[in-house]
């Protein structure tokens, strides 16, 4: 019994000391597993700092890029309020100027009727004059060279009168040919002759396309000017914007040739000319 007893306390220790032993690895184990999830999240919360701060500076870029389109956004729509402007003032301009051309018109024609109603004096025979001067025995003063032209201009016999359209094919054909000052005297020829005719603003553009041709831009320009003031309705006033904004591109007036391509943009936003204003902006823009 005693021997039984003795086996029983020795199995009883030893299995106690294994049991500390398992025990004691299962902590040791866990200590670990603890250790490593420790170092995990300490890496987590690094990456975490990390996207903090790329976020953070994500933020203020979009801020900026906000704050820039506001700007860009206001800016826009005040150069679209100075351009709603534009077409008024060209308005009352136009107007004015209708006002004082007739104005002249009416000066004009008082000055026909004046000149009507004074008595024409006739001219004396030379015959007549020359005994005259022999009889008085002084020298006639001589006659003004004015007069003297203007007699000369009367006494020459008028020519064949032309027809608009061959007057108007003759300068085109000048242009054509590069006889640029022959066309601009056609050209105006047209317009004294012919200012009611359906052309009329065709040969003023023309006229400009001449000066344009000879490198004249600031004359070019003036002319266009006229064309766009009075003819408002004309169908060559798109064609007229462009080259005047091209005349500026010439003089390298940057901002006036661009404020005359927008303006074209915006009057005449579906004509073939409004395509090529805006590549003209683009490349005034980028510096080319």
């Amino acid at each position: 019994m005693k021997k039984i007893l003795g086996l029983l306390l020795v199995l009883f220790i030893v299995s106690s000391a294994w049991g500390s032993d398992k025990s004691k690895k299962v902590y040791e184990l866990i200590y670990e597993d603890i250790q490593l999830l420790k170092q995990q999240l300490l890496r987590l919360d690094k990456k975490i700092d990390q996207n903090l701060e790329r976020i953070k500076f994500i933020e203020d870029r979009i801020q900026e890029i906000q704050a820039q389109l506001k700007l860009f956004q206001t800016e826009q729509t005040k150069t679209r309020e100075d351009l709603k402007d534009i077409p008024s003032q060209y308005q009352a301009l136009s107007e004015k100027i209708e006002m004082i051309n007739s104005q002249l018109t009416k000066i004009s024609e008082q000055l026909l009727s004046l000149k009507s109603a004074s008595p024409q004096v006739s001219e004396p025979e030379p015959n007549a004059a020359k005994k005259e001067e022999k009889s008085s025995g002084q020298k006639k003063p001589k006659p003004d060279k004015k007069e003297e032209s203007l007699r000369e201009k009367a006494a020459v016999p008028p020519t064949p009168s032309l027809s608009p359209q061959e007057v108007y094919n003759t300068a085109y054909s000048d242009y054509q040919k590069g006889n640029f000052e022959l066309a601009i005297d056609g050209f105006k020829t047209y317009r004294e002759q012919f200012p009611t005719s359906p052309l009329a603003d065709n040969a003023l553009y023309m006229i400009g396309e001449c000066y344009f041709s000879q490198k004249k831009h600031n004359e070019a320009i003036e002319q266009f000017n006229e064309l766009i003031i009075n003819y408002p309705q004309g169908d060559k006033l798109a064609a007229a914007y462009l080259k005047k904004g091209i005349c500026f591109v010439e003089l390298r007036k940057k901002d006036e040739a661009i404020a005359v391509f927008k303006l074209l943009i915006t009057k005449y936003p579906l004509e073939e000319e409004t395509k090529i204003a805006q590549q003209k902006i683009k490349e005034l823009l980028e510096g080319k």
